[in-house]
C-alpha cells in the first residue's frame, strides 16, 4: 500500500517504521526528522534491539506526494486547526484516514474531507520515545485499538486492523470509538495531568507516591463514572491493569509531559476539558479531575509568563 504519516514523531515514526518493514511504500511527513530519516533511515528500537528502516521518503510537508491508499495521522491534536489542508492533498477517492491522537474531538476535525465511513480512530496503548531525531524506542508493545468514526467497525476499519495485524502488532476492531477513548482516558487523564501538575514527575515517581498514587485512582474513578454515565462502562479489571502497566514502565515521562517541558503546546482539550464537559453534562461530578485541569492550566500559564513568545 501506499500510506503517508502525517506527524512521523515517536507514534507515527514507530508504526510508520513497521509498517515499511512490511513492504509498504511510506511516507513520512515530519518538520523536525525529515533530513535526518532521508539521509540515515528510521532507527527503531524495542525489546528485540535496534534496526534502521528505509522508508519512501521523508518529507517536511505533503507538497509533491501523491494521493495514497492510507493516511495516517499521528501529528498533536493541538494542529487539528492546521492538519486538515496538510492532509487534503493526501485524498483520493477511496483514501482511508487513520488518526492515531490522544483525547476526544480528533476525528471531528476531518469530518469535512472525506465520508465518514473512511475515517477511522486508532488509540494506542503503548509506551513510545522519540529519543533523537530519527529515533524511535518502544518499551512497551502494547496493543492499539481500532474503531470508526460515527458506527459500529466496518470495512475501513478492518481494513486497518488487517493492515497493522500483519506487520505483526496487536491490533483489533471495536464497535464504539468513545468507549475506547474512554479506555485511554483511563490512563491519560491522570498520568499525563499529574505529570504536569507536580512540577515534572515520571509515572514511577507517580504510583510510588501513596497519595500522588491514591490522587490517580480517583481520577480514574471519575473517568469511569463518566463513561458509564454515557453508556460505556468498564470494569474494575481495567482500572487495575492501568496500575499494573504503570508499575512496570520505570521512569516513563508521558507525552504531555514531555511537551510541557519542551515549551510545546499541550493537548489540555482533548486529555482533559473535553472529558470534563461530557462527564459533567451527563450528570457526573468530576471534582478532581475539574481540580486537575485548574492545576494544569496554571502551570501552563506560569510557563507562559517565564517564557514569552
Amino acid at each position: 500500500m501506499r500510506i503517508a504519516v502525517v506527524g512521523a514523531g515517536a507514534v507515527g515514526g514507530w508504526y510508520g517504521g513497521r509498517l515499511a518493514e512490511r513492504g509498504h511504500a511510506v511516507h513520512l511527513v515530519t518538520r523536525s526528522d525529515a533530513a535526518t530519516i532521508a539521509a540515515q533511515g528510521l532507527r527503531l528500537r524495542d525489546q528485540l534491539g535496534e534496526r534502521v528502516v528505509r522508508v519512501a521518503s521523508a518529507t517536511v510537508d505533503t507538497e509533491g506526494l501523491p494521493p495514497c491508499d492510507l493516511v495516517i495521522v499521528a501529528a498533536k491534536s493541538t494542529a487539528n486547526a492546521v492538519l486538515p489542508d496538510l492532509v487534503r492533498p493526501l485524498l483520493g477517492p477511496a483514501t482511508i484516514l487513520l488518526t492515531l491522537q490522544n483525547g476526544m474531538g480528533n476525528v471531528e476535525a476531518f469530518r469535512p474531507l472525506l465520508p465518514a465511513e473512511r475515517i477511522v480512530a486508532g488509540l494506542c496503548f503503548v509506551c513510545i520515545n522519540r529519543l533523537a531525531p530519527g529515533v524511535v524506542e518502544n518499551t512497551l508493545a502494547g496493543n492499539v485499538r481500532m474503531a470508526a468514526a460515527t458506527s459500529p467497525a466496518q470495512a475501513a476499519v478492518r481494513a486497518c486492523v488487517a493492515l497493522f495485524t500483519d506487520a505483526g502488532l496487536d491490533c483489533r476492531a471495536e464497535d464504539s470509538l468513545e468507549a475506547v477513548l474512554w479506555k485511554k482516558l483511563c490512563w491519560n487523564v491522570p498520568f499525563n495531568g499529574l505529570a504536569i501538575a507536580t512540577g515534572g514527575l515520571t509515572t514511577d515517581r507517580i504510583v510510588g507516591d501513596p497519595a500522588l498514587r491514591a490522587r490517580a485512582r480517583r481520577l480514574m474513578d471519575e473517568v469511569s463514572a463518566a463513561a458509564a454515565a454515557r453508556g460505556h462502562a468498564f470494569d474494575e479489571k481495567h482500572i487495575r491493569w492501568q496500575f499494573e502497566m504503570t508499575d512496570g514502565m520505570g521512569p516513563y515521562r508521558p507525552s504531555s509531559l514531555i511537551d510541557y517541558l519542551g515549551g510545546r503546546e499541550v493537548e489540555v482539550e482533548g486529555i482533559w476539558g473535553e472529558p470534563l464537559r461530557r462527564g459533567e453534562a451527563a450528570g457526573v461530578a468530576m471534582p478532581e479531575l475539574r481540580s486537575l485541569l485548574t492545576e494544569i492550566t496554571a502551570r501552563l500559564q506560569a510557563r507562559q509568563e517565564l517564557f514569552p513568545g
